[in-house]
């Protein structure tokens, strides 16, 4: 491509990084988190609530909770704005705090607005999705949260549990792909949500070792966050957010000027 056309293109160059570079952005994260934490535990007390309120409200369906608290990760991305406006904050020297974040997503409210709407009905997909796949393996009675964790780690629910991690990866994929940079995109540029979500496959695509890495480690700390019976959401979430941040800054030039 020649220098006319880079400077013609409205796309951002993207940058390859090492497959190890995620653990970088997560210790980036993790010393945003505490540059700022009362902040940051704001909105990971926001998360763990809304973890617990899922669990309270649909303890007796399994289902619900399944989907629902899978789908944490699918609207993660944008759920976490302020986060991002946090470390940003950071990186720009100004103070840390919480109330010039709660409304970070106000200039750019239409593509952020469009592409959380775009999110949540990827979610509803997926929560039919998953309701679907709990039907056809328990056909008479669905199971309760807790009969349902016990049973997980039975070999009698093998084929379910490969089912349902073959329909929720295919879910988990797109979404990660296009949402890799895209809202701290949106957040710092002020570009559109078709220009972002572009950058961001970009990005996925040429990082595809690293994309991996990236995954498992959010994958698992959330993971973990859910185990500690959504407590550890509280510093789980905002050290993903804060994550987020440095990978859009490692994957994406700068904007020019």
């Amino acid at each position: 491509m020649s220098g006319h056309d880079a400077k013609a293109s409205p796309m951002p160059a993207v940058r390859t990084v090492s497959a190890g570079a995620p653990l970088t952005w997560l210790a980036r994260g993790f010393a945003d988190f505490r540059a700022h934490p009362l902040p940051s535990i704001f909105y990971g007390a926001c998360f763990a609530l809304m973890g617990w309120l899922i669990a309270v409200v649909f303890e007796h369906a399994a289902a619900y909770v399944s989907s629902l608290v899978t789908g944490f990760f699918l609207v993660g991305p944008f759920l976490a704005t302020g986060l991002y406006a946090l470390s940003r904050r950071r990186e720009r020297g100004e103070p840390a705090w919480l109330a010039p974040t709660l409304d970070a997503w106000r200039p750019n409210v239409g593509a952020i607005g469009v592409f959380g709407l775009v999110l949540a009905v990827i979610l509803l997909v997926w929560a039919r999705a998953s309701l679907v796949v709990f039907a056809l393996f328990y056909t008479s009675e669905m199971p309760s949260v807790h009969g349902f964790l016990g049973q997980i780690v039975s070999p009698d629910n093998l084929e379910f549990l490969v089912a349902y991690a073959c329909v929720g990866g295919f879910f988990a994929i797109l979404v990660f792909a296009i949402s890799v940079v895209s809202v701290p995109m949106m957040l710092d540029r002020g570009t559109d949500g078709v220009v972002a979500v572009l950058t961001s496959a970009r990005a996925f695509g040429a990082n595809l070792p690293a994309m991996a890495v990236w995954g498992a480690a959010i994958v698992v700390v959330i993971a973990a966050g859910f185990a500690l019976l959504f407590v550890g959401l509280v510093v789980a979430a905002p050290v993903i957010g804060h994550a987020t941040w440095h990978a859009y800054r490692a994957l994406v030039e700068p904007a020019a000027g």
